[in-house]
Parts: structure tokens; sequence; C-alpha cells
């Protein structure tokens, strides 16, 4: 009986009719009601905290009309905001790209001791809240701080001042272009730039002819994450801005004043070039990413031959 029993699962698991192709579901197929249902909500969260949000500064920005929003926009105040904003990412995002790319190179093409640590330290400003980022300036840049003698003495301004906030946009920034280049040099390996050591290749032939031609759409796609980040920026700037208007508040800043003086129609004004700048970057990102994605395809293609 036992020997009986134990043969008919075997027999209906090798029976082809009980295991054909048309009777066995793909492990992630799912019904109909179901796929609907999860579209469904997935819609209605980008719907309320999304697309509604993104919607009403708009439509707040141009509830009193063009004349008061083109008003809003174009005061000085809002002019140098800008400006300022435009020069502390102009400033950070190239030099973190040349962080990035050396980072980036030096991790995925070298072994040395210490390497993990370098990990850990660029992923720093993920984990460390932006606050806390523009504290540790003012404790060591500003008046009471471990240089602040130093410079008040040789009539060196960096907290409250254009230095500071170019200094906090960039530790808030730094990781995004290492972050987005370490995964696909790695997968590229080093078999190209070894090849052309061989051949007499110098550093700046194997970067300029082999390296960057492999990386340019990661670090593109990088690029624009940071700048991204580097306009939006408040938490850290905030703290090492001294909210003087018209002189160091970025327009995430300046719109702050604004609603927090009541000038709504302004602040959603000035709010609405920033979504502007989200929404080109959503689109650029959108076109890089599918770049990005080929060569990290090709990448893995490539080391598996």
């Amino acid at each position: 009986m036992n020997t009986v029993a134990l043969s008919r699962p075997v027999a209906s698991a090798t029976d082809g009719r009980s295991l054909s192709p048309s009777a066995m579901r793909h492990p992630t197929a799912e019904p109909a009601w179901v796929r609907r249902l999860l579209i469904g909500i997935a819609l209605a969260f980008l719907t309320l905290f999304l697309f509604l949000p993104l919607a009403a500064v708009f439509f707040e920005a141009f509830k009193k009309g063009v004349g008061v929003y083109l008003a809003a926009i174009t005061e000085p105040d809002a002019w140098e905001a800008v400006k300022l904003t435009l020069i502390a990412a102009g400033i950070s995002v190239p030099l973190n790209a040349i962080f990035g790319v050396a980072a980036a190179w030096c991790i995925a093409k070298f072994d040395f001791k210490g390497k993990s640590l370098l990990l850990t330290l660029i992923d720093l400003p993920f984990s460390v809240s932006p606050v806390i980022a523009g504290l540790i300036y003012v404790l060591v840049f500003g008046l009471q701080g471990w240089f602040g003698e130093w410079l008040r003495d040789h009539d060196l301004k960096i907290i409250f001042a254009v230095p500071g906030i170019v200094l906090a946009t960039l530790f808030v920034t730094f990781p995004f272009v290492a972050r987005e280049l370490i995964p696909l040099m790695q997968a590229q390996g080093r078999e190209q730039e070894e090849a052309a050591t061989v051949l007499g290749a110098s550093g700046w032939q194997l970067f300029r002819r082999i390296t960057l031609p492999n990386i340019k759409w990661a670090l593109l796609y990088g690029v624009i994450l940071c700048n991204a980040r580097a306009m939006g920026e408040f938490g850290a700037v905030s703290v090492v801005s001294g909210h003087i208007r018209g002189q160091t508040n970025t327009l995430p800043l300046h719109i702050e004043i604004l609603y927090n003086e009541y000038q709504f129609a302004a602040a959603f004004a000035v709010a609405s070039l920033l979504a502007l700048l989200a929404l080109v970057t959503l689109v650029l990102k959108l076109a890089v990413e599918r770049r990005v994605q080929q060569q990290m395809k090709a990448a893995k293609a490539e080391v598996k031959t």
C-alpha cells in the first residue's frame, strides 16, 4: 500500500496532461482584476501626492493673473535668489562630476586598502541630515567656530555668505555622480584599460578614448540628479545662509520667506520655477536613463562573453 501511495504523486507529476504548457501559469502572471486593482492604487497615490500638488502650485501661481506672476518672478530679490541658486549649482555640479568620475574610477578599476571605507564616506550625505551638515559647517567656519577667529582676522567670510552655501550644496550632492558611475564601471571591468595600457596608452588617453565614452550617459544621468538636488536643497543651505534677503537666499529660501509673509501668489509663482525645473529634469532623466540601462546591459553581456 505504501509503495502504491508513494508512486501516485510521481505518476501524476510525470503525467504530460497535468503539466501541459497550457495548464501551467507563469509565476508572475496575475488575474486581470488584481492587475487593475494594483494599477488603480498606484494611480490614486500618484494623483493624490504628485499630480494634484503640482497642479495646485501652477493654479495658485496664476490665480491672480499673469501680471502678478511676472511681477513675482522678476522682482530684484527673486532674481538675486535665482542667480545665487545658479551660482551654487554651477560650482557644485562640475566639482561633484570631477569627484564622482575620480572616485568611481578608483573604486572600480583598482584594489586598495580602505575601499569599503571610501564607499561608506561617499554614502555619508544619504545618512546625515542636511541640517546637521549645515551645523557642522557653522561649528567649523562660524564666528565662534574652530577657524572663526582666523577667518575674521583675514577678513574672510564663509558662513552667512556665498562660500558657505556652496560648501553646503557640495556636501549634500557629492554622492549622486559617483553612485551612478560605480556600478557601471564595475560591470564594464578592467579588460579594455589593461589592454590599452599594454599597448602603451597614457592615463589621459585611457580616460579620453576608453573610459569617458563608456560612461558618458551614466555621467550625464548623475549630473542631472546632482543639479536637481543642488537647486532644490533647503536644509543645509538654510542653516549656513543667514536668510539675508537679496544676498544669501536661494530659491527655496526665498519661497519660504514669501510664504511666511503671506505673499502666497508670489510664493507659488517662484515655486513654479522649481516645479518647471523638476519637470525638465524628469524628462531628461527618462531619456538618459534608457541609455544608461543599455550601457549596463551591454557591459554585462560583454563580461559574460
